[in-house]
């Protein structure tokens, strides 16, 4: 992988991290943790693996993505801004009555959502129906789908897991934000679903594990994900809740939780930049 284009996604993320906090403390309402967690994975999505086009968002041979876990909603937002999707300047009006970026993913309101998301669990049994659409279509498109680990609590999940393997849906690559923390404490002890690795691979997946902060590390999994034949691929990486900023970083307790303004102020003196940037 060029060293030129992993800098640039890696600042790229870096950037869409200042978005968030900002973006979260101007509306004092939305999901932190989560958000910062997996925008490694997002910026990687939108800004080298996904086949997408901001000026038609509906456009057939689109690559598809499905923000499962949805209340991560922030780290879609900033990336579909910085894509063109919409202006930059509607990221403050986050959470906001009558604004198209609500707290979770709305399909019939923001430009570039695939689904509606949110209640958790959901999200991969959609990303399955679009695969299978597309197969039908003999289209090349291919589908991501991203969850939580907390999320894999969710029976529903387990369903779709099966279903992915039994369809051999080579056109899915689903991936996991294994942060360990969710809005009641940590996974393991709410209810353990580890190891994750090992029940995917035993519904028939192929499974690919990573650090989801390293970017060289996702691109190559991603790689290897579209030349996996025969059955779905998912991608576990471990992430750190908060990834960043280290007064949120592995704490559930900014799992829901918007920047106040002094947190603002050092999470954005973490990231390299002032709030007037």
């Amino acid at each position: 992988m060029e060293k030129e284009k992993i800098d640039f996604l890696v600042e790229k993320a870096r950037d869409l991290r200042v978005s968030i906090v900002k973006t979260l403390h101007k509306s004092q309402s939305g999901h932190t943790g989560g958000s910062l967690s997996a925008i490694d994975i997002v910026t990687a999505l939108y800004f080298h693996v996904m086949r997408h086009n901001p000026e038609n968002p509906r456009w057939e041979e689109r690559d598809r993505f499905v923000l499962s876990k949805g209340h991560a909603a922030p780290a879609l937002y900033v990336a579909l801004a910085e894509a063109g999707y919409f202006p930059k300047e509607d990221l403050m009006m986050l959470r906001r009555l009558g604004s198209h970026l609500q707290g979770h993913p709305d399909s019939k309101g923001t430009p570039g959502v695939e689904v509606c998301t949110g209640s958790l669990g959901q999200g991969l049994s959609m990303a399955n129906g679009m695969a299978l659409g597309l197969r039908l279509d003999n289209s090349n498109a291919r589908v991501y789908a991203l969850l939580g680990d907390g999320e894999l609590q969710e029976g529903q999940v387990w369903e779709a897991a099966m279903a992915a393997a039994h369809y051999r849906l080579d056109n899915l690559c689903a991936l996991v934000d294994a942060n360990a923390l969710q809005i009641d404490g940590e996974v393991e002890k709410v209810m353990n679903v580890f190891p994750i690795s090992d029940k995917f691979r035993s519904f028939g997946w192929n499974v690919i594990e990573i650090d989801g902060h390293d970017m060289k590390a996702i691109l190559e999994a991603f790689e290897t994900a579209k030349v996996s034949k025969g059955k779905p691929t998912m991608i576990v990486a471990t992430t750190v809740k908060g990834k960043g900023v280290p007064r949120f970083e592995h704490k559930a307790s900014y799992h829901g939780v918007a920047p106040n303004d002094d947190e603002l102020s050092e999470a954005l003196l973490c990231l390299g930049c002032c709030i007037e940037d």
